[in-house]
């Protein structure tokens, strides 16, 4: 029986040996899919869901986090992004992470420069109303699509409609974000 995601910070708190196991037992098939729909490589994706829960041990005494589940996505994001990058330095490898990344470039901004950081963080909170403005359906799959990196037939399948209007849904939303961004000063 899977422990409160609660307990199972107190576990990490408490420094104990349990916290792993518990954390993998009840995030491992979560975060691998995060993982592989980034990286489309199993091994990679399992490393990187190994040091997540590394990454997890070295932050949880000093971070409480409010909602495991989504600090855990967040860790198993950025992990398995930044060995994207490390991975595809030279070129640009298969997968949906690439065309995710293309499609999104469109519409946001670059801000790579570190005197940008104010805007990053201003920009972030402006995607967060945007995806709250949206109705369900539409705000899920643009989320798997640009959160969780899943492919256009998947999300099909999952919402039972067709690729088609996946795709046409995630055309109509990018227009949405960039006239929002526009309309915040952020485009």
């Amino acid at each position: 029986m899977d422990l409160e995601d609660s307990k199972i910070v107190d576990l990490y708190w408490q420094r104990s040996e349990e916290a792993i196991p518990e954390t993998a037992a009840k995030f491992g098939g979560y975060c691998r899919t995060i993982a592989y729909n980034i990286l489309s490589d199993e091994q990679d994706a399992e490393e990187c869901v190994n040091d997540t829960w590394f990454k997890a041990w070295n932050s949880m005494p000093t971070h409480r986090p409010a909602l495991l589940a989504t600090y855990l996505a967040k860790l198993t994001r950025w992990l398995s992004l930044t060995r994207l990058r490390e991975r595809n330095a030279l070129r640009r490898g298969g997968g949906e992470t690439p065309l995710v990344l293309d499609e999104l470039a469109e519409v946001i901004p670059d801000n790579t420069n570190p005197e940008k950081q104010v805007e990053l963080k201003e920009l972030s909170a402006a995607l967060r109303r945007f995806v709250a403005s949206l109705d369900d359906t539409e705000a899920q799959i643009f989320l798997a699509r640009c959160w969780y990196m899943t492919g256009v037939k998947e999300i099909a399948e999952k919402y039972g409609i067709t690729p088609g209007n996946v795709s046409t849904t995630l055309h109509r939303t990018r227009r949405k974000l960039q006239k929002y961004l526009k309309e915040e000063g952020l485009c």
